[in-house]
């Protein structure tokens, strides 16, 4: 189940960013997004991981944090116990190698990073894009005072195990708010933005592995 959170938050953050030219509205609105992320240096985010699945009665919440800097591909994912802050997995990347580090079993599997635009690279959350997916803008939902740009996309590759992804795009701040995966299984899994920081300052050294910060771990190289 833990390796399955990892997949989900990497495949929804690529998938988020994987937009095709289809919809006059939807790529106007998609460029201004992926306009004013490439204007920052670096940015992190608080998100929420929904996991659901009524047909096995399953309805999970993860939690994590992600710090990405596009221009290098780098990037940092945590992964947090529900309802903690304790650490249960970090995947990081400096653009070359990537670092998948699982906390109960004091591993850290690393591997080549996987820069293409197939790979599943948060740091290119909203510049993966123009490939692979139809897309089209759905109209606009009010939740509370906040109004919400609705775009559904439709993957191109009809094997792909999910049949349409929902994003909402907060209007008034021009940042994604919450994308949504709909999987031909009946299962729903929807990654939200709790908080959104432009230009974070980061360290460098964020973007490494630090084995002396994972005492005891045991380092798999799988490249």
């Amino acid at each position: 189940m833990k390796k399955l959170f990892i997949f989900l938050i990497l495949s929804t953050l690529s998938v988020t960013a994987a937009f095709a030219q289809k919809d006059a509205d939807a790529k106007v609105i998609l460029n201004k997004l992926s306009k004013q992320y490439r204007s920052y240096d670096a940015v992190k985010t608080d998100f929420t991981l929904l996991i659901d699945n009524p047909q096995a009665n399953i309805k999970q919440t993860q939690t994590g944090t992600l710090i990405s800097r596009s221009k290098t591909n780098k990037y940092k994912v945590t992964l947090y116990a529900a309802g903690t802050k304790s650490v249960t997995q970090d995947i990081i990347s400096d653009g070359k190698k990537q670092w998948t580090y699982l906390k109960d079993a004091n591993e850290v599997q690393l591997s080549a990073a996987d820069n293409s635009e197939e790979g599943f690279n948060p740091a290119k959350i909203f510049t993966m894009y123009e490939t692979g997916y139809k897309y089209i803008y759905t109209g606009q939902q009010k939740i509370g005072a906040k109004v919400y740009q609705v775009i559904d996309l439709t993957p191109e590759d009809s094997k792909k195990t999910f049949f349409k992804v929902r994003l909402m795009i907060d209007k008034m701040k021009n940042q994604l708010y919450s994308a949504q995966i709909f999987d031909k299984n009946g299962s729903k899994y929807t990654y939200s933005l709790r908080t959104f920081t432009p230009n974070y300052k980061v360290a460098e050294t964020v973007f490494t592995f630090d084995k002396k910060a994972y005492p005891g771990v045991e380092v798999v190289d799988l490249r």
